[in-house]
C-alpha cells in the first residue's frame, strides 16, 4: 500500500491533488517550479520556458458557482466571471484554508521521474528535483502529474507555406501580454479559439487593422446566457444531459445548433463551423460579434501562403503590410521529465484510462490530473479525478485489467471522433464523466433516493446546474455545506450582479416564470419514470 506521493505542480489540479492526498492519509509533497501557487493563473509579464503563460486580460469562462472546488465555494463578493488576479486570490484562499502550503516545495522543479528497478513489484518511482541549482533524488510510492496542457506551444509553421519569407514578426499567443505593444500595427491572428478571439477583440481597440484567420470556424457563446444568467448555470444540467442521451442524434444536433444560433447567425459573420453538429468546445467571447459588425475585426479563411509582407488567404484575398502575426494555435502535450511512452499509445497520442491512468503500467501508481477537456470547469473535475486517483493508489478502489482498459480506450476513439470531431480520448461530456468517476468513489448523487427523501434538493440537482457541490453531497469526502450551497446557488449568482436594489413591483412574477421553466422538464421526467 502506497504512503508517499509526489505531486508535480501547484495550480488548480495540483492543489486538488494535494488536498485529496492528505484527506486519505498519504504523505504528500508538492513540487512547484515558481514561488507561488496558481499555475496558469499566476500572471507574469514575460513568458518563461516550462511554465504556463496567460495575457493580462484573461477572465474565467466558467462562472464562480461552477468554477469552485466542491467543498469550498468562491466568496460571495467575487464577481460571477473572474479576472485572473481575482481567481488567483481564490486559489490562495483554498491553499490557506486547507493548510496546503506546508506541503509545497516552491522554486523546485522536477527534473525526472523514472520507474525504480523493482517497479513491477513495488510500483515506486525515483524522482529527481532541482532547487537553487542543486539536484536531489527521492523515492516515492506514487506520482500525480498536475502540469496541465498550456505549457508547450503548438507552432505548426510547416503548415504555412512561405512563412520563411515573411519579414514581419510572428509569435505564439503565449508571448502576448498587453495590447499596448501593438498600437497602430496591422495584426493577423491565426486560430479561432478562446485566446485567438480574446486577443483579436482586445487588439481591435488599439491596432490599425485586425484580421482573424480561421481554418474551420467555431460556435461563439456569450458568458451571459438566457435571462442574463451565466451560460454554464443554464446549459450544464443533468436534464440537458438526459435529453442528449434519449433523443435521436438528429434531433439533439438540431437543438444544439438552434441554441448556438440563438444570439446571432454565425454564417453571416463568417464564423459558422465546418461541422455544425460536433460538440467541440465553443469559443466564449462576448464582444467578437460586435467587433465584426463594427468592422474592427475582419474574419478570413485559412492562410494559403505568406509573402515577405503579406498573407494570402484560401479565398484569394490578401492582407497587405502585415506587421505582426500571432499564432493562437494551441498547445502540445509534453512531459519532458519522463518517458513519453508511459502516457502515449502506439499512435503517439496521450491515452489515459478515464483521462487519468496510463493503462500499460504494471502498477497504477502514476496518474495525470486535470488533462481532460470538457465544457465543465477544471477545479471540480480535478477534485473528482484526484479523489479517485488517491483511492486507487491507496488500494481502496481497483482498476480493471490492463487489456480491458486498452480495449475500452480503443472503443472510445470512434465514439469521441463522432461526437467531438477528434479521436483523442481526453475530450469528454462533463456531466457523464463526473458521474462516472464519482460512481467509482461512491459519491455520485442518487437521484431516485433524493426524490423520495429530499424532493426540493432533487429538483435542483436534476433541473438546475450540475454544480460542483453535487459531488460532495454523499459518500467519501462528504461536505456538510453541500445541500445549502446547491439550494442557494441562484441567489449567490444574482447577488453578484445586483448591486442596485430593484423595487419588487418592477420584477416579473416568479411563480409564472417558474411554471414556464419547469412545465416541460417535469412532463419529460414523469414520462421517464413511467417508462423506467
Amino acid at each position: 500500500m502506497a504512503s508517499t506521493v509526489a505531486i508535480i505542480g501547484s495550480g488548480i489540479s495540483g492543489l486538488a491533488a494535494l488536498k485529496c492526498s492528505l484527506e486519505v492519509g498519504l504523505n504528500a509533497t508538492c513540487f512547484e517550479k515558481s514561488d507561488c501557487v496558481g499555475g496558469l493563473w499566476n500572471f507574469m509579464d514575460r513568458a518563461e520556458d516550462g511554465r504556463a503563460s496567460i495575457y493580462h486580460s484573461v477572465f474565467t469562462n466558467a462562472c464562480k458557482e461552477m468554477m469552485c472546488y466542491p467543498d469550498f465555494p468562491i466568496p460571495d463578493d467575487y464577481p460571477n466571471f473572474m479576472h485572473n488576479t481575482v481567481f488567483l486570490e481564490y486559489l490562495k484562499l483554498y491553499a490557506k484554508n486547507f493548510d496546503l502550503l506546508r506541503n509545497i516545495k516552491f522554486k523546485t522543479a522536477v527534473v525526472s521521474i523514472q520507474k525504480r528497478p523493482d517497479f513491477a513489484t513495488t510500483g515506486q518511482w525515483d524522482v529527481v528535483t532541482e532547487h537553487d541549482g542543486n539536484q536531489k533524488s527521492a523515492i516515492f510510492d506514487a506520482v500525480l502529474i498536475c502540469t496541465g496542457h498550456h505549457v508547450y506551444p503548438n507552432l505548426p509553421l510547416q503548415s504555412f507555406h512561405g512563412i520563411e519569407k515573411f519579414k514581419g514578426q510572428y509569435i505564439h499567443n503565449r508571448e502576448y501580454k498587453h495590447p499596448a505593444n501593438y498600437t497602430g500595427k496591422n495584426m493577423l491572428i491565426v486560430g479561432l479559439g478562446n485566446s485567438g478571439a480574446d486577443i483579436a477583440v482586445e487588439l481591435a481597440r488599439t491596432a490599425k487593422k485586425v484580421v482573424l484567420s480561421t481554418r474551420s470556424g467555431s460556435w461563439i457563446m456569450s458568458r451571459v446566457w438566457d435571462k442574463g444568467y451565466p451560460w454554464d448555470m443554464v446549459y450544464l444540467t443533468r436534464y440537458q444531459t438526459f435529453l442528449n442521451h434519449i433523443l435521436p442524434r438528429v434531433v439533439s444536433d438540431w437543438l444544439y445548433e438552434r441554441m448556438m444560433e440563438k444570439r446571432f447567425n454565425h454564417s453571416h459573420y463568417g464564423l459558422v463551423p465546418v461541422n455544425k453538429s460536433l460538440r467541440k468546445e465553443p469559443v466564449f467571447n462576448d464582444d467578437l460579434p460586435t467587433a465584426i459588425t463594427c468592422g474592427t475585426v475582419i474574419v478570413k479563411p485559412n492562410i494559403r501562403e505568406f509573402t515577405e509582407s503579406s498573407a494570402v488567404f484560401e479565398d484569394g484575398s490578401v492582407m497587405e503590410n502585415v506587421d505582426v502575426v500571432i499564432f493562437a494555435t494551441g498547445y502540445s502535450y509534453a512531459y519532458p521529465f519522463m518517458d513519453d511512452s508511459i502516457v502515449k499509445n502506439n499512435k503517439n497520442k496521450v491515452s489515459l484510462y478515464k483521462g487519468v491512468f496510463p493503462p500499460k503500467l504494471e502498477k497504477p501508481t502514476l496518474a495525470v490530473i486535470g488533462l481532460v477537456q470538457s465544457l465543465g470547469a477544471i477545479p471540480p473535475t480535478s477534485d473528482v479525478q484526484a479523489r479517485w486517483a488517491v483511492r486507487v493508489i491507496k488500494g481502496t478502489c481497483k482498476l480493471p485489467p490492463k487489456k480491458e482498459m486498452i480495449d475500452e480506450l480503443n472503443e472510445e476513439e470512434g465514439e469521441k471522433k463522432n461526437w467531438f470531431g477528434r479521436s483523442e480520448t481526453l475530450s469528454t461530456d462533463y456531466v457523464t464523466y463526473m458521474d462516472e468517476l464519482s460512481s467509482f468513489i461512491g459519491c455520485k448523487p442518487n437521484l431516485r433516493l433524493l426524490f423520495l427523501t429530499d424532493p426540493k434538493l432533487a429538483l435542483e440537482v436534476f433541473f438546475g446546474p450540475c454544480s460542483p457541490y453535487q459531488f460532495r453531497l454523499h459518500g467519501p469526502g462528504k461536505w456538510d455545506g453541500a445541500r445549502k450551497a446547491i439550494l442557494n446557488q441562484w441567489n449567490r449568482t444574482i447577488a453578484a450582479t445586483r448591486m442596485r436594489v430593484v423595487p419588487s413591483h418592477q420584477e416579473s412574477s416568479s411563480d409564472v416564470a417558474l411554471f414556464k421553466i419547469l412545465f416541460l422538464p417535469l412532463l419529460l421526467l414523469a414520462l421517464f419514470f413511467a417508462w423506467a
